[in-house]
């Protein structure tokens, strides 16, 4: 996912606006997640980026996502970058003695 949301809409309360928003995040990752692991793969690695457009956009931790968004909020951005790609995860080996 790579896309830009607004947080100001016309008229629609922006608490509104920003429950969509994360409502559509969260949906996006349940999907991801539930997607069949290749051959070997332990876990979906999900990478992210935030930021106010995509040329300023920083790689954030998975669990910083909410935070941000709630930050971009309120700083009275108009719109946000966030950008969510699910790659490869691999657990390490433990070493057996």
């Amino acid at each position: 996912m790579k896309k830009v949301f607004n947080l100001k809409e016309g008229n629609k309360n922006p608490d509104r606006i920003l429950d969509a928003i994360k409502y559509e995040i969260r949906k996006y990752i349940k999907r991801e997640k539930r997607k069949p692991l290749p051959e070997g793969v332990d876990f979906w690695d999900l990478q992210c980026k935030f930021g106010k457009n995509s040329e300023e956009a920083k790689t954030i931790e998975f669990v910083d996502i909410t935070k941000n968004i709630n930050e971009a909020s309120k700083e009275n951005l108009e719109s946000f970058y966030m950008e969510i790609i699910a790659t490869q995860g691999y657990k390490p080996k433990e070493k057996v003695e």
